[in-house]
């Protein structure tokens, strides 16, 4: 069963700056101090290196806690989340009166989570179905079959299946298959050359070994098996494409009726596979076609037994976080230790947390938003939004590049955006999942099972825009093209990113950059694709849709530049809708706050004009500290840039950054003005 996506799904996209975080609520103590001058160092010149001038001293004496890879302000507000959560989790899981219930189910998940000595007597005794129907398998036929059937619990492989809305007409749901099949992050690291990407591989070779020996297999045979393994996987890699073709939707949108695309994997019976899988569907999109075409060849070319291997090891691997210490030991040495310098792991409860939010987290988010989340906080959140979008409006309708006729409809898109603030107003509900708290694997199939049925159903059917697609104590913030939403969750209208107590200065560079950030991906180079009702669909001219590569080129040369380590560089097309959403939020940002009345002063608050504290206000949410690992894989695979250039990338395309600080010609920071990132 594939549980890693449920705890993938709790990580933060993005990591900022550690601060100290006070419980949501009326009962909690007002804070009095917003920017934390302690951390600056002031030895560095602002104009050479905002970023270490705003966060220096702090960078300095932070120290990367031991079973993180990453620490700053994200981290340390998800981590008091966290704790939140644990709060909420001990106390329900001291009750046993909990029938049938909300409390029951996420009490009973954690309690069984909680449970390692029954999950260690198990050992990987719940994935020994799975395991002994992979070794019945005689063909590849029969392969695609069980590969079929697993997706109804969790257990599928060969396809990468999701439903979701069909991405040129929005409010239908349709079948979608992407590339799969990879045990590595991506592509490349199964042909990159350099000494790092070949380490990995050599630990990844070793890790595959292990799970072998771990269920009784001799070193011998391990070892064949694993290198056979990288060698199919290896194939299957050559078919895929990378992670900045991915970026492309027209790219990865390719519609088929279902009898046309199965003349194109002749070897694949798609009528059984879906009838196995329930889809009822005439016509399916697939993201990536040479996949599916390459498995087609490589099902009959490799023998089976190769197969077979790699799906009783990725059967094992994906269980691994859910079963004895042996097998988590072993998943953590590769996937957290090797691949991102994680050097322990953490504590049970977090685990627990973080998977339970993964997978059920509609229910404890209804409990967390009960203790934790205000309506104030909700009515303020929207205002601010509010305040921002009307920015926005203005700022568009001032473009000096782009016509009238896109601008037209590009205001039409702004104001169409929905705004989620907080939490749903509708909750999922997990009736039909049996939670026991003895039974932890059991648990986490019970969810998988819940989670395959509630998806299935959509196909064809209308697309519920009010779902969410991030739980309510998430650190987070998203934009869906599909749906042209912004959505800000409870969890991150907290400090330092929102205090309803900090001056505007603070909050406008704070949450105000998040809110201008994901209202701008709504126009970076993927989701200015899509229409004003969420439709993959060209509402540009020609002239502007070349103006605006024309001017993403040259961001995306500015950011190509930056080099984190030697030899190591920012992927400037990689990062460049995340770069320009910093760019352009902390634009409307600024804009935003300067019709406040501080913005309009100059008064000083600690020494500080409220400009420079609009700035500080940005570094202060964005410093953090990474492992070289963790730092090498975001490069390779992350869409956001690393903390340090989300501050000196974009104000060194302000200025008012340059006014605020006096920056001048010479300055290490400082653009000309025709090098300058100038679209929204």
């Amino acid at each position: 069963m594939n549980l890693k996506n449920w705890l993938l799904a709790a990580m933060p996209a993005l990591l900022l700056a550690a601060c100290t975080h006070k419980p949501t609520g009326s009962d909690a103590p007002q804070r009095t101090v917003f920017l934390d001058k302690s951390a600056m160092d002031t030895t560095v010149s602002p104009g050479d290196n905002f970023f270490l001038y705003a966060a220096g001293n702090w960078i300095k004496k932070t120290q990367i806690p031991p079973s993180e890879t990453r620490w700053g302000s994200f981290n340390e507000l998800i981590d008091n989340n966290k704790k939140q959560l644990h709060a909420i989790l001990d106390e329900l899981s001291a009750e046993s009166s909990y029938a049938d219930s909300i409390e029951q189910k996420v009490g009973d998940l954690y309690k069984s989570g909680m449970d390692t000595v029954g999950i260690e007597k198990l050992g990987y005794t719940p994935v020994k179905p799975q395991l002994e129907k992979i070794a019945a398998v005689k063909d590849y036929k029969e392969l695609v079959q069980l590969a079929a059937d697993g997706n109804k619990t969790g257990d599928g492989f060969l396809f990468g299946f999701y439903v979701a809305p069909d991405d040129k007409i929005s409010t239908i749901n349709a079948a979608h298959f992407s590339q799969a099949e990879l045990g590595l992050p991506n592509r490349d690291y199964y042909f990159n050359t350099d000494d790092a990407s070949k380490k990995i591989r050599d630990a990844y070779v070793k890790y595959i070994a292990k799970i072998f020996t771990l269920t009784g297999v001799d070193a011998a045979t391990a070892d064949k098996k694993a290198a056979s393994i990288l060698k199919l996987e290896t194939d299957i890699a050559k078919s895929h494409l990378t992670p900045v073709e991915l970026r492309d939707p027209q790219k990865n949108y390719n519609k088929f009726a279902v009898a046309d695309f199965q003349k194109q994997v002749p070897d694949i019976d798609l009528a059984d596979a879906f009838k196995r899988m329930e889809i009822k569907t005439d016509s399916i999109l697939v993201g990536q076609p040479a996949y599916y075409k390459a498995l087609d060849i490589l099902l009959k070319t490799t023998p089976v037994d190769v197969w077979k291997d790699k799906e009783t090891f990725g059967a094992l691997s994906n269980a691994a976080p859910s079963l004895s210490k042996s097998f988590r030991d072993a998943n953590f040495e590769f996937f957290n230790k090797t691949l991102n310098g994680q050097k322990q792991q953490k504590e049970r409860w977090k685990t627990m947390a973080e998977t339970i939010d993964g997978s059920i987290g509609e229910l404890l988010g209804q409990l967390y938003v009960k203790k934790y989340f205000t309506p104030e906080a909700k009515k303020r959140m929207l205002e601010l939004v509010n305040n921002l979008q009307g920015v926005y409006r203005e700022r568009i309708k001032n473009l000096d590049w782009m016509s009238p006729e896109t601008k037209k409809r590009a205001i039409e898109k702004l104001d169409a955006f929905t705004k989620k603030i907080g939490y749903p107003d509708k909750w999922k509900k997990y009736d039909d999942v049996t939670i026991n708290k003895d039974t932890y694997y059991a648990n986490l199939e019970s969810i998988a099972v819940h989670d395959y049925k509630e998806m299935i159903k959509r196909v064809g059917k209308p697309v519920d825009k009010t779902e969410w697609g991030m739980t309510p104590p998430t650190v987070n913030a998203y934009y869906n093209p599909p749906f042209n939403e912004v959505v800000f969750p409870a969890g991150i209208l907290q400090f330092p990113f929102f205090d309803a107590n900090a001056d505007d200065a603070v909050n406008y560079g704070a949450i105000g950059m998040a809110i201008g950030h994901e209202m701008t991906h709504g126009f970076d180079d993927q989701g200015r694709q899509y229409d004003k009702d969420g439709n993959l669909k060209d509402w540009w001219t020609p002239a502007d849709a070349a103006k605006f590569k024309t001017k993403v080129k040259v961001m995306i040369d500015q950011y190509d530049a930056f080099s984190p380590l030697p030899g190591l560089h920012v992927n400037g097309s990689l990062t460049q809708g995340e770069n320009l959403a910093d760019i352009g939020g902390l634009a409307i940002a600024y804009q935003a706050f300067k019709n406040t009345p501080q913005g309009k002063s100059e008064e000083k608050i600690d020494g500080l004009t409220p400009d420079q504290r609009f700035f500080l206000s940005v570094a202060q949410i964005w410093r953090s500290k990474i492992t070289d690992e963790a730092l090498r894989y975001r490069i390779a695979n992350d869409p956001h840039s690393p903390g340090m250039y989300r501050v000196n990338g974009p104000v060194s395309n302000m200025p008012a950054f340059y006014k605020a600080f006096n920056i001048k010609p010479g300055d290490k920071m400082y653009r000309p003005d025709s090098l300058r990132v100038k679209v929204w």
